[in-house]
């Protein structure tokens, strides 16, 4: 949630760009749009405000949400000296090399958590004026009484024919008001003053009348509601509390051009007549959950220009003003993405395993205290097995798993080639001697040798990197992270789940990359070849702050009749590496007749 609290707030800057937007093009557009319609035009915005609670998936503000995160205290920023790691597999003395460096992660700062809890405080209060309010209501609504006046009952039903309402919506009066409303959810209700029933000629009554009945067939009592939500969660943003302002005050116009719709054109300054002397006797709206003909006096001296300059529009002006709402809708459509504060929030793999035969399965003993998951794919059999599918769909850092990816990246762009992959050690000292030597593609993915790939990344370029990111799918693919560093306990992550599905289609070549960059790399992976199959794998091992918290294993089992792809991920405080994820990974496999390890002969 303290994520969550960070890029909602980023999202709420530029909500208020999208109304500053808004307000604009309801300017420019005013001759064209009609009340109605610039009205509805809030509706939309109102949409626009949900967006950042509905889990839709962003590409394009990906690197604005790792800004972020880095205030919040989650970027990786440099690199120390760290760990030298190989792994005796088998007790023969054949190594599966394990390599990371540490990076350092700031500690995560309380600022999300205090800004969550001010912002729930803030609900809360806002919650218990609301709950207030309709409190008040609800009395008011006890103490009410039928309405009893004859001449007024008659007045009423008339209007509800001249409305067009066939429904007998209950009208009662009460002395607890200064203003006609409309209010009830479920059961609306016309509610007048005392002494608008007595005192209050009937040509003025009807006009009141025909308002509030508007309300009802417009639906405006809901979208009171919907505006009392907004209020609540938006309750921080004064562009946005500014916009329900005007949205409350266009409902009103549109409301009253309804009723000019209605009257005849000699009746229309009766109606701005009745709104001034309405005007001297109110103040503000009495209920946030009633709709009336009373709202300030600033607000009724915008509506009373409007009915004097209103008209009623020809088809032409109609065209124009579809037009202009649509234009104004897909313009504010483009901030969609921008405003989903859960797009960045990618960090579990949406996998339906309804729609797959998947067999969960326990091996809680091979795992002990790391935390983790095993996924294992069956092709022949189309047969998922898989542990803790909780973890199995979880995203985490790929380290350096990722770099089978980056290595055909660079291949397919020209930066390598299966010859000539040389690139030269540039003389800085490393903790590990292997790293300390000039390297080609295959002694970099055997070594795990960072700065080699950092060095294809610097010639791929950001554009390239995300273009292959996104064909291929991988994970989150979010590479807002340093250049250097995006794959090491950074931006991008990736779940065992995906890392089994982009195998599988690296295998088959669904990616339609060159078969001999495939093979380069799936040779320098390999790890065992023998008459019983073929082993290839990758470790990676995400080391923060000089501990190990993020380990992985991932690879392949070819055979002569089938080919198996898996995936072991452990995270743990401490301790969590390459190593124990394919120590992992190997035990299962051989238990599970798939492989055993005593064949590997790297």
């Amino acid at each position: 949630m303290p994520d969550f609290m960070i890029r909602f707030l980023i999202c709420n800057i530029f909500i208020s760009i999208v109304i500053g937007i808004l307000l604009a093009a309801r300017g420019l557009f005013q001759k064209y749009l009609s009340a109605r319609m610039r009205y509805h035009l809030w509706f939309f915005l109102s949409g626009l405000l949900a967006v950042p609670f509905c889990p839709f998936r962003s590409a394009g503000p990906g690197r604005l949400f790792s800004i972020l995160k880095n205030l919040n205290g989650f970027s990786a920023s440099g690199m120390d000296a760290g760990i030298n790691k190989t792994a005796d597999i088998t007790g023969t003395g054949n190594l599966i090399y394990d390599f990371a460096l540490s990076v350092n992660r700031k500690t995560p700062s309380a600022a999300g958590s205090i800004l969550f809890c001010i912002w729930i405080a803030g609900m809360f209060f806002m919650l218990m004026f609301l709950t207030r309010s309709a409190l008040r209501l609800h009395r008011l609504k006890r103490a009410a009484l039928p309405l009893q006046n004859v001449r007024v009952r008659r007045l009423y039903q008339c209007c509800l024919k001249e409305a067009g309402i066939v429904k007998n919506i209950p009208v009662y009066s009460s002395a607890f008001l200064k203003s006609p409303v409309i209010t009830g959810l479920w059961k609306p209700s016309v509610y007048l003053p005392v002494s608008f029933v007595s005192e209050c000629p009937s040509v003025n009554l009807r006009y009141m009348l025909l308002h509030e009945l508007q309300h009802y067939r417009h639906k405006d009592i809901p979208a009171g509601f919907l505006m009392n939500m907004i209020h609540v969660v938006y309750w921080f943003n004064p562009f946005v509390l500014y916009a329900l302002k005007e949205m409350r005050t266009d409902r009103e116009i549109a409301c009253d051009a309804s009723v000019l719709g209605i009257l005849d054109e000699t009746e229309r300054a009766g109606y701005g007549h009745t709104l001034i002397d309405l005007a001297e006797k109110i103040s503000l709206s009495p209920f946030p959950f009633a709709a009336g003909i009373g709202e300030s006096r600033k607000q009724i001296h915008r509506r009373i220009r409007s009915i004097a300059s209103y008209r009623k529009p020809a088809r032409r002006d109609i065209r124009k003003g579809i037009a202009a709402f649509v234009l104004i809708c897909a313009v504010l459509s483009c901030f969609v993405p921008i405003l989903s504060a859960r797009a960045a929030d990618t960090g579990t793999y949406r996998w339906n395993p309804a729609r797959r035969q998947v067999v969960l399965t326990d091996l809680s003993a091979y795992f002990g205290d790391y935390e983790g998951s095993f996924v294992l794919y069956d092709p022949e059999k189309d047969i998922w097995n898989i542990y803790d599918m909780e973890h199995a769909v979880k995203r985490v850092s790929p380290d350096s798993t990722y770099k089978i990816y980056d290595a055909l990246f660079a291949l397919e762009e020209g930066v390598i080639t299966p010859s000539r992959s040389l690139i030269l050690w540039d003389g800085k000292t490393y903790p590990f001697a292997s790293w300390n030597a000039d390297q080609t593609l295959s002694s970099a993915l055997t070594f795990s040798v960072n700065w080699y790939f950092q060095a294809l990344d610097a010639q791929l370029g950001r554009a390239a990197i995300d273009r292959y990111i996104q064909n291929t799918g991988y994970g989150n693919q979010d590479t807002s992270g340093s250049l250097s560093s995006y794959w090491m306990e950074s931006s991008l992550k990736i779940s065992p789940v995906e890392q089994v599905e982009l195998l599988t289609k690296l295998y088959t070549n669904r990616f339609d990359f060159a078969q001999e960059h495939i093979d380069s790399v799936t040779d320098a992976i390999r790890l065992s070849s023998s008459g019983a199959g073929t082993l290839y794998g990758k470790t990676g091992t995400g080391d923060v702050n000089g501990k190990n918290r993020n380990g992985w294993f991932v690879g392949y089992v070819e055979t002569a009749d089938n080919t198996c792809f898996f995936a072991v991920n452990i995270t743990a405080a401490d301790h969590a590496d390459g190593t124990a994820a394919s120590e992992i990974a190997l035990s299962v496999l051989s238990d599970l007749g798939i492989f055993q390890t005593e064949e590997i002969l790297y």
